[in-house]
């Protein structure tokens, strides 16, 4: 099995067996991911180089893409406050990657890539404590 195919397996693998909490850590660790490699295709002058555009607009988009699918994943009736808040701020999260895409602005990518990192840190906490395959208040992982 060649290190692609082999690199695959264990990611599919991992993302099979995590429990919901951890998979929440999954798509934080991804957006924030994402969002370091849109940065790093700005220049030393700040700015992203024309050849550079369409892989930074991708990183972004796959960014969105994630926060989007943690908005479908708030149960909105169980989960009060927490869920509201959630939403609020993701929704947030959004449009301000919308704006920094399209202004090509690092200091709006900066601050969803450090509030996200933040909640990561938060979810990823509430998740090694419970110790189930549950998702902490206010989520629904199963789709």
């Amino acid at each position: 099995m060649a290190y692609p195919q082999a690199f695959n397996a264990y990611k599919n693998a991992s993302v099979t067996t995590a429990s919901s909490g951890q998979l929440v850590v999954m798509l934080y660790d991804e957006v924030v991911k994402q969002l370091t490699l849109a940065m790093s295709l700005f220049d030393e002058n700040g700015k992203v180089p024309v050849t550079s555009v369409e892989k930074y607009n991708a990183h972004i988009i796959r960014a969105q893409d994630i926060i989007t699918e943690l908005m479908v994943s708030l149960d909105m009736v169980n989960g009060g406050d927490i869920a509201k808040n959630l939403m609020n701020l993701y929704v947030y999260f959004n449009q301000e990657l919308m704006e920094g895409n399209l202004k090509r602005d690092t200091q709006k990518l900066l601050f969803v890539k450090s509030m996200m990192s933040d909640l990561r840190g938060t979810w990823a906490e509430i998740s090694s404590r419970s110790g189930s395959a549950v998702a902490p208040e206010g989520m629904v992982i199963d789709g």
